[in-house]
């Protein structure tokens, strides 16, 4: 089964007015709503965009898994374990809230910064914070996330090119750019699937440009 969720249809949040636009595709802070809470392990995507010198001061995370992929721009992080790292567009930053966290995230750099960031429920809770960045990842290797049960496939496809959606019995797939048909579907940028024991099932970019898309699996439960 496919559940399509289109990007119009995301909440908005953030503060515009300082720089920020948020768009959550889950159930979020003011915007609750019981049906939409979580999928499989993820318990939020947001599409992030933070004009120059604009960012989210400290704050707190617990018992999540926050997976955070750059699209365009730099993102300055520091947390209170002693972690500061600029992650840039095709790097993915790990950081494992465990028993608790403080963070600072900030666009430092003089262009837009626009990233998607994905908060996955851990398997067990508590535990010690852990924080990573993998540099320039490849379409090849997945980005394993053990503590929630989950591996995250980066697929970045030309025109006309497909990619298989693993077989798993929970799939989410996020379109970052471009656009892909996907199980009849046409996805565009900010569009998600969510995918219930996916087989045989491919994306396949469009005939006039290229995609870029972050894919989740998952097991069932």
């Amino acid at each position: 089964m496919i559940d399509v969720r289109r990007s119009g249809d995301r909440y908005r949040g953030g503060e515009p007015g300082t720089g920020i636009e948020t768009f959550h595709a889950f159930s979020f802070g003011p915007h609750y709503d019981p049906d939409n809470l979580r999928f499989g392990a993820i318990l939020a995507c947001n599409e992030e965009r933070l004009a120059p010198g604009a960012g989210f001061d400290e704050h707190p995370h617990s018992h999540t898994e926050i997976v955070t992929w750059v699209a365009e721009g730099e993102l300055t992080h520091r947390d209170s374990t002693g972690h500061a790292s600029v992650v840039r567009a095709g790097d993915v930053q790990h950081l494992s809230a465990a028993g608790g966290v403080r963070h600072v995230e900030r666009n430092d750099a003089e262009t837009p910064l626009v990233f998607v960031q994905m908060w996955l429920s851990p398997l067990t809770p508590g535990g010690d914070p852990a924080y990573e960045v993998v540099h320039g990842i490849a379409d090849s290797t997945p980005y394993a996330v053990p503590a929630a049960g989950a591996l995250l496939h980066v697929r970045r496809l030309g025109a006309n090119e497909r990619t298989a959606i693993p077989d798993a019995p929970l799939a989410y797939v996020h379109v970052v750019r471009g656009e892909v048909r996907l199980g009849g579907e046409e996805l565009r940028p900010g569009d998600a699937a969510r995918i219930t024991e996916a087989k045989n099932l491919e994306a396949v970019a469009a005939a006039t440009a290229g995609a870029e898309l972050l894919v989740w699996e998952m097991a069932g439960g």
